[in-house]
């Protein structure tokens, strides 16, 4: 099962592209600007490296991580001065690979996992993933592609035996559902070995996806058949190459679980805030209000006491949330190696935990019909 143990930090709302499809924009577009205070990060080092034996950190969005680079060593730097473990730290980042050079040579020294946003060749990265205008002196008016091309084969040809590994998270549109070869083969020549794709997924606003009804109808629908014979060939393509490609909707073809993902687990992979919340998903990025995800809030930061509140009748019902207790799982030949699917994006889409993606569903099961029990992924960590 694709289930990392770790603690996240959602950096800051600030960020330099403009990407088509970003799920958060309006929230995002709606606050004042956010930085996770240094303060609140320490405590959280403190309060998970007490309860946990994990030295996994990572950095997210809402925002570019890399913005606040200078927050992101700082907490780096915490870590690995901790006295019990502190050199055992593991460090992640998920950028969109648009920083400058003083971040990148930073990046090479001290992550381990850095994953990239990369829709793939120049022209679906350029149109998918534009840069943020106010940023174009910053970057010698460049597109995104050419910036990050830039990045990924510096750090790439520098990494001489350093413990980094640099990979790129795609996601499907209909732009490129149908150049995934496409894809693979320019990856490769970037030196990229290790890919995942995700198909893209609606918008986060106020309602749930149900209730919005120019959401239902927006014209960004995927074929999810079309996904899935695209996927595989592409996959057995890659396998082929000695490379891997795997899809957000096969995270868990590698073991047994009847839980999809970390959500279920929300305080052995715990989300920390701008806002000073602990999430449960990536998806839901603050916690102040987070309306119809507030089910995935599962904590927050009391800065009178200096502790964190941990909301426990909110995380038992996330250990509850089984693909062996739905009733539309039940008798799924795939509940193992699905549990019900990405819980972030069923509640975004149904208003409920125990929601049913279908599409996805259908998806999932042809995917594991066809593709069968996975290898474990190299970078996972039980």
């Amino acid at each position: 099962m694709y289930c990392q143990k770790m603690i996240s930090f959602f950096i800051t709302t600030k960020c330099n592209l403009c990407c088509r499809y970003c799920y958060n924009v309006k929230e995002r577009n709606k606050v004042q600007e956010q930085t996770i205070p240094i303060d609140l990060a320490k405590a959280s080092i403190d309060w998970y490296f007490h309860n946990n034996t994990s030295r996994y950190i990572r950095f997210y969005g809402p925002g570019e991580p890399t913005q606040e680079y200078e927050r992101i060593k700082q907490i780096t730097e915490y870590a690995k001065a901790y006295k019990n473990g502190g050199d055992r730290v593991k460090v992640e980042i998920q950028s969109n690979g648009v920083f400058d050079e003083k971040v990148r040579e930073w990046i090479l020294n001290n992550v381990n996992v850095l994953w990239l946003s990369f829709d793939g060749t120049p022209d679906i990265q350029n149109y998918n993933r534009p840069l943020n205008p106010k940023y174009n002196n910053k970057y010698g008016n460049k597109k995104s592609a050419e910036i990050i091309e830039d990045n990924v084969k510096w750090l790439i040809s520098n990494t001489n035996g350093r413990d980094l590994m640099v990979g790129a998270r795609v996601t499907i549109t209909n732009n490129n559902i149908n150049r995934q070869i496409e894809m693979i083969n320019y990856f490769e020549k970037l030196g990229i070995k290790y890919i995942w794709n995700a198909p893209i997924f609606k918008e986060v606003r106020k309602k749930p996806v149900c209730e919005n009804k120019d959401l239902i109808n927006k014209d960004d629908n995927l074929d999810m058949n079309l996904y899935v014979d695209n996927y595989v060939e592409a996959y057995n393509y890659a396998k082929n190459k000695g490379m891997f490609y795997g899809s957000f909707l096969t995270i868990n073809f590698d073991g047994n679980s009847s839980y999809h993902c970390r959500c279920c687990t929300p305080l052995k992979s715990p989300n920390i805030t701008p806002d000073g919340y602990i999430t449960a998903c990536d998806m839901v990025l603050l916690g102040k209000e987070a309306y119809h995800m507030e089910p995935l809030i599962v904590g927050k930061w009391n800065c009178e006491k200096q502790e964190f509140e941990l909301f426990e009748d909110k995380i038992n019902a996330l250990k509850k949330r089984k693909s062996t207790e739905m009733e539309h799982c039940k008798n799924c030949p795939a509940k193992m190696h699905c549990g019900g699917y990405c819980l972030g994006e069923v509640v975004n889409e149904t208003g409920k935990i125990d929601g049913q993606n279908i599409d996805r569903c259908i998806a999932i099961i042809t995917l594991f019909n066809k593709l069968g029990k996975l290898d474990k992924f190299k970078y996972v960590i039980d």
